[in-house]
């Protein structure tokens, strides 16, 4: 295989004259503090006057490392830790809070599919983004739930200028992977819009041998998204916008020492009709209706071709809200209403369930003098199934001179308990436990305990209070400095979040099993510091570094340390350890870094781009028996990885890439599952 991606490379590098000279097609570049961003405020905003932590990924850096997906190019920026979940779905860790704790919107509105909690960003193709904007911290008071840790919104490119234009593109890869984009623009008068169609592919990939089971099995998924713009006037305009998304995977398992097959299939559909009307110069309107479908199917089948098991989720979410800003002199007031209608149908659930909410919010961005900018907002959801939430924020910048500026924010957020938590009903067949979500566990331990499956009842355990949204107070204190050829940006956060949703033994079973449920249960804490920098050596090299520090607790652990003081050690002696010895929260690291070069030929317009970056180690499970993560337990020691991509321009209208993720073939196959080794890669992209 790998022969096949060199010959693959030798021979379009071949058609290559090294002595062009002609200027390479490129997206252009911005400087970092001019790009206007809408995510932090839902207004357009220049980056370098934020008042928030907040990252832009643009198209150019996007293409010029060489990803295809989502969750490929969020995973080579400072603070965002992929994790897999026990779906092999890989979750955004930000700022040390899980990934159920962001929201991932496209265009400005959100996914749905979180069928064990984390949604899967392999879903989302790269191909057709002009930026990515990273908002960190609790962003609940302008999108809700969702959007306590913070909120990352993909934007797709839109025609600009009257022509037709687009772009074709394929990209090999190791493990028999295939990725093929189209991206159609076109632009008349009043009359736009843009076809976008990605079709991916692989074998997967197997980090043991050993057992006849891969790590990820082949699958394929194809993306179609078309969007139309309509502009009646200068003042009124119109967005229809659609996606699609299909994917199915092979569904393998071995249980008992028998094999079992089958299929799982994945189904998205998201539709956003938007109306953007411009009443005047200070006044501005919006009107948005939003529905988007989340379908996952699956089943097993034994040797016999008889179905063993089979499941189902089926996710519904209706969305019409309506926004406004104001204009007055130099600031503006920003408004909003609507609600949110929801459904979810799946395995394990007794019915189909809804929730329904209503909310507005309202946001102030004002600048009191040429030196202040505040911007000050709240949000208030009225819930059908959880008590109503209040979700306030506050954010300060000023700027000490053209170079330096001083940012601040403090911040609410919430996290609605989700479907699963509430409602549901799982019993695992070969072990003998269940899972009850809060809402039914009365009711079905009611009736385990008639059918005499009940041995006893935790003691003092009730479900007469309603489960409570968890909720965070989330602080952001930073500074952002610009001179002739360098960028800093540093960032320290903290974050409290208390009434932690957790599962809780709520009674034993006769076969000696227990019966888990979801509660209220923990306060955690998260803090640490963000530092990003920039250095322009010149037009043709750039060096980046970005390092974060990260400290993430359970309260209840550090203020009752003496429940968990005492472990096992190798040779089964109980030892008593010190509370500083407590190290945090598992699958967090204290240390994650990167360094980026990007160096340039404009002589044989050639761009060179390596990345580097370190995580330090991190604790999965405890390992001795005292139920937290202390410095004796077993860690998943500390790595780098590497990723390398080169890309040549050939005249106006021809990409030519090869590179390789993972350079330096690093894996761990025992416990770090979304490794997958070395991967080569090339690629030919044609623009028009």
């Amino acid at each position: 295989m790998k022969i096949r991606i060199t010959l693959f490379i030798i021979l379009l590098y071949s058609q290559v004259s090294v002595a062009q000279e002609v200027k390479k097609d490129s997206v252009s570049t911005n400087e970092l503090s001019e790009v206007k961003v809408t995510t932090a405020t839902r207004t357009e905003r220049v980056l370098s006057s934020l008042p928030l932590p907040m990252t832009i990924i643009t198209s150019e850096a996007i293409i010029k490392s060489g990803v295809t997906r989502l969750n490929e190019i969020l995973s080579e920026q400072t603070g965002i830790i992929l994790v897999p979940d026990e779906s092999g779905f890989e979750g955004i860790q930000m700022q040390g809070l899980d990934a159920a704790y962001t929201m991932i919107l496209i265009d400005g509105v959100p996914l749905v599919g979180r069928s064990a909690g984390v949604l899967d960003l392999s879903r989302v193709s790269v191909g057709n983004i002009e930026r990515i904007e990273i908002v960190k911290g609790a962003s609940s008071a302008l999108y809700g739930s969702e959007a306590m840790g913070g909120v990352i919104n993909v934007i797709t490119k839109k025609p600009k200028k009257d022509m037709f234009s687009g772009s074709l593109s394929y990209r090999y890869a190791t493990f028999n992977t295939n990725d093929a984009n189209t991206n159609l623009l076109w632009k008349k008068k009043k009359f736009s819009a843009n076809l976008f169609a990605n079709f991916y592919s692989t074998d997967g990939y197997d980090l043991d041998k050993s057992t006849p089971l891969k790590n990820v099995e082949p699958f394929y998924n194809f993306t179609i998204q078309p969007k139309i713009y309509y502009d009646f006037s200068e003042n009124l305009k119109l967005i229809v916008s659609n996606r699609f998304y299909d994917m199915k995977m092979d569904n393998v398992a071995i249980i008992n020492s028998e094999n079992y097959k089958g299929d799982a299939k994945e189904k998205e559909w998201n539709s956003q009709v938007k109306l953007e009307h411009k009443w005047s110069p200070k006044l501005y309107s919006e009107y948005e209706f939003y529905t988007t479908n989340y379908k996952n199917d699956s089943f097993l089948n034994d040797e016999n071709n008889v179905t063993y098991e089979s499941a189902y989720y089926n996710q519904w979410l209706i969305r019409p809200e309506f926004r406004t800003t104001l204009s007055i002199k130099n600031d503006k007031l920003t408004g909003g209403l609507g609600l949110n209608y929801e459904t979810l149908d799946r395995t394990y659930f007794d019915k189909k369930v809804e929730f329904n909410s209503q909310y507005f919010f309202l946001q102030y961005d004002c600048n009191p003098t040429e030196k202040w900018n505040i911007i000050a907002g709240f949000r208030y959801d009225n819930h059908s199934v959880y008590a109503s939430q209040f979700s306030p924020k506050l954010a300060a910048n000023y700027k000490i001179n053209e170079n330096l500026s001083l940012k601040t924010s403090v911040g609410y957020g919430y996290k609605a308990p989700d479907f699963r938590q509430l409602y549901f009903d799982f019993t695992n067949p070969s072990v003998g436990y269940s899972v009850l979500g809060y809402n039914v566990a009365e009711a079905r331990l009611n009736q385990l305990d008639e059918q005499g499956q009940i041995l006893s009842r935790v003691e003092g355990i009730n479900f007469n209070s309603p489960l409570e949204a968890e909720s965070s107070i989330n602080f952001n204190f930073g500074t952002f400095y610009k001179k002739n050829k360098l960028r800093i940006d540093v960032n320290a956060f903290y974050n409290s979040i208390e009434n932690l949703i957790d599962t809780r033994v709520v009674a034993q079973k006769t076969n000696g099993q227990n019966v888990f449920s979801y509660f209220n249960i923990s306060q955690i804490f998260t803090y640490g510091l963000e530092f990003n920098s920039t250095y322009d050596f010149n037009k043709q090299l750039s060096l980046s570094f970005g390092y974060q520090y990260l400290t993430a607790k359970d309260k209840s652990v550090v203020d009752n340390f003496e429940d968990y003081q005492y472990i096992r050690n190798s040779d089964l002696q109980t030892i008593q350890i010190k509370k500083s010895d407590y190290f945090g929260l598992y699958n967090r690291s204290k240390h994650t870094a990167n360094v980026k070069v990007a160096y340039s030929i404009p002589k044989i317009k050639t761009d060179i781009n390596l990345r580097v970056f370190y995580r330090s180690k991190y604790g999965m499970f405890d390992t001795n028996g005292n139920q937290i993560l202390d410095k004796y337990d077993r860690f998943v020691s500390d790595y780098f990885i590497a990723n390398l991509s080169v890309s040549k321009y050939i005249g106006e209208k021809f990409m030519l890439q090869a590179g390789a993720n993972n350079l330096l073939d690093f894996t761990d196959p025992g416990q770090i599952t979304n490794l997958a080794g070395r991967q080569l890669f090339a690629r030919v992209q044609y623009n028009f």
